[in-house]
């Protein structure tokens, strides 16, 4: 005897041996013996033989016309015997039978299974639907062949052109343009990103990069909405008698910030921080203020920006030369023979900007030595060389204050680098961190910013404070820079707390703390009634966390694209053999350019050695760099080995986990971020 029956979803043939209860002892064609249930036989036969009969099925199965036997086995559910009666004309032989089973089987949209054996014709619309659904698919399948074809000869079929993001960087993996390019893919053994680059869906490796930001963080594009008005600022504002400039690269044109000395009659030394005051105008909740919201901070790269603020608000307020400026200024009163703060003083108004001087015309004039010597001739040489004094005053209060919080010394011989981008030529110009120029505005910027700090602070109201130091678990942890709504000490710059207030115009947080300095500065001891923001403010918490998630993101891409930018630097200088410094181990940085990599394998030097590597290959898709170590040149000298040693663990001042090379206002966080080795536009601000 032998049986057909049903195992795992297949059909199987074999011989009986034995049959106990409920199950027969069956041998298959091949020798092996299974136990099958007597429920999953469905024929019991004597002839033909077991191969015989399976390969005599698939034939008669092949051979039924479904569509005829749709129509024979009409509504009602039936066994396939009945029908098989109906269908062949006679009672259906064995082969005949198991034919019937398996074409059944095989058609699920004809008939719907009952059963073991048993089966219901579909409904003819029901029927239909299918078939036509078969038959898309069909077409879709001819469709993506076709995408195939064309992808794997790098042209980007035209109904996939509007689809080249969305495909790269969110892509729905049902559709059959996304199939496409996956097979197009496996077949050419390449990343999606390098067949788009190769098919011009993408036009170049930067544009990939600035494509994908955009798309994850600007998904309804960067640009403004049409006819947002200008917001009007207070009619009364006084005007302040004095003549102010700002220090900043030449690519800036959010102008934040700006300085005035004035020599009272009794020797005292009056110096104004001035900083454009947008808050003044643009009010919580209205639609500058939701776009800036959304936004949360200007976007750098090299040679290009992604501003807060759309370009005629920004022109508004940025503080330029020859304009009367609405301001927030910080008066700072102070006796110049040990330079002690005698008084401070806020207040909102308009500041006459008497110049926008810049660091690429001034940075070579004034230096520690022509500020000691009073040699050169350049604008505002008196107020400078004040400002200067302070500043080191500044600095050293700070340090004093970072020893007292168990830190060492900053570092401040470290070189960095402002991006310039020309026509897709870059030009990297080397900076050396706490320059004259540099420290004068970073100095100024921390003294505001932790003044204002301490000024909310005593009237009760909160700000967005950046707090370092005091934090629980190992030291990074320890010394990680939290984001706060109270006063909390930041050890690594050295002050009781910190407030970032000075960049209103590319930061909301500085802008939202501006309000919160302006309701202290006109409203005194009322200050908690007026402020926009209320103490424990569930909406400045909000901004916080928002405001984290942005800039940690701005500053990554930040970051890839000035990593890009240096390997095109390498290819446009045609750069194979150069000089580079041990940071850590594996871990170096070329002379030249801001461009770290590792170099896996490198023998134990001292931090700061200086090597010559020969550049293998890179690539500016992945971002990656092959390069080998030619020779160890020389042995770290004091500074390179200090420079060296900052970078690869930096100390109480580094902003441990944070983005390293956002840009800074006027480098006022040369203390906080002392990691970077990389600033771009608006570089020193």
């Amino acid at each position: 005897m032998n049986l057909f029956f049903e195992e795992s979803g297949d059909f199987k043939v074999g011989t009986m041996m034995s049959h106990v209860g409920e199950a027969y002892q069956v041998e298959m064609a091949s020798g092996k013996r299974t136990k099958v249930k007597v429920k999953d036989v469905l024929l019991e036969y004597t002839s033909p033989e077991p191969a015989q009969l399976q390969e005599q099925a698939r034939e008669i199965a092949a051979a039924i016309d479904l569509e005829f036997l749709w129509e024979v086995a009409g509504q009602e559910e039936f066994g396939f015997a009945e029908l098989g009666a109906e269908y062949f004309g006679h009672a259906a032989l064995p082969q005949e039978a198991a034919g019937l089973i398996m074409s059944l089987h095989s058609a699920p949209i004809y008939f719907y299974k009952k059963g073991r054996g048993r089966y219901k014709a579909a409904p003819e619309a029901s029927l239909r639907a299918a078939q036509a659904g078969v038959e898309r698919k069909k077409q879709q399948a001819l469709v993506q062949a076709g995408y195939v074809d064309e992808l794997k000869a790098h042209r980007l079929p035209p109904t996939m052109q509007a689809m080249v993001l969305p495909l790269l960087f969110k892509p729905d993996k049902n559709t059959i343009e996304y199939k496409a390019l996956e097979a197009a893919c496996d077949a050419l053994h390449i990343s999606a990103p390098r067949l788009m680059l190769a098919a011009g869906g993408i036009a170049t490796p930067k544009d990939l990069h600035l494509s994908k930001f955009l798309f994850e963080n600007f998904p309804k594009g960067a640009g403004f909405p049409d006819g947002i008005a200008v917001p009007g600022v207070p009619k009364n504002l006084p005007l302040a008698a004095v003549a102010a400039f700002s220090i900043d690269d030449v690519t800036t044109t959010e102008i934040d910030d700006a300085f005035s000395v004035v020599t009272q009659d009794d020797g005292m030394v009056c110096i104004g921080i001035h900083i454009a005051a947008p808050a003044l105008g643009i009010r919580p909740d209205d639609i500058v203020d939701k776009i800036a919201r959304q936004r949360m901070s200007t976007v750098y790269m090299p040679g290009d920006k992604i501003t807060m603020l759309p370009d005629h608000i920004v022109a508004a307020f940025t503080l330029a030369e020859g304009t009367n400026c609405p301001a927030v200024s910080l008066y700072a009163t102070l006796d110049p023979t040990n330079w002690s703060v005698l008084k401070l003083e806020t207040r909102a108004e308009l500041v006459p900007i008497a110049r926008n001087l810049r660091h690429n015309d001034l940075d070579e004039q004034v230096t520690e030595e022509t500020l000691a010597s009073g040699e050169g001739d350049y604008p505002h040489k008196a107020e400078l060389a004040l400002l200067w004094q302070w500043a080191q005053q500044l600095e050293q209060g700070r340090m004093k204050k970072r020893e007292g919080f168990g830190l060492r010394p900053e570092q401040n011989n470290r070189i960095d680098f402002n991006f310039y981008v020309d026509d897709d030529v870059v030009s990297l110009v080397r900076r050396k961190r706490g320059a004259p120029l540099d420290k004068i505005v970073a100095e100024l910027m921390i003294f505001a910013n932790s003044s204002w700090g301490k000024m909310m602070h005593e009237h009760g109201v909160p700000g967005i404070y950046r707090s370092q130091g005091g934090g629980t678990g190992g030291w990074a942890a320890k010394m990680q820079v939290r984001m706060v709504t109270h006063a909390a000490p930041h050890q690594g710059l050295g002050v009781d707390q910190y407030a970032w207030s000075t960049s209103p115009l590319r930061r909301y947080t500085d802008l939202v703390n501006q309000w919160q300095i302006i309701a202290c500065a006109e409203h005194g001891v009322a200050a908690p009634l007026a402020a926009p923001f209320k103490p424990r403010d569930a909406n400045l918490f909000a901004i916080v966390s928002a405001f984290d998630a942005a800039y940690a993101a701005y500053g990554d891409f930040q970051s890839n694209m000035e990593r890009y930018w240096c390997l095109r630097w390498l290819g446009q200088e045609n750069a194979r053999q150069v000089e580079a410094v041990v940071l850590k181990d594996e871990v170096l940085r070329l002379v030249e350019i801001p461009l770290v990599i590792k170099l896996a394998g490198m023998p134990q030097v001292a931090r700061g050695t200086q090597v010559r590597l020969d550049i293998l290959r890179w690539d500016e898709i992945d971002l990656s760099i092959e390069a080998r170590l030619l020779e160890i040149e020389a042995a770290p000298g004091a500074a390179a080995e200090s420079e060296a040693e900052s970078e690869a663990e930096p100390d109480a001042a580094v902003q441990a986990g944070a983005a390293a090379n956002l840009p800074q206002d006027a480098d006022e966080e040369l203390a906080e971020l002392a990691s970077p080795t990389v600033i771009s536009e608006p570089a020193i601000e």
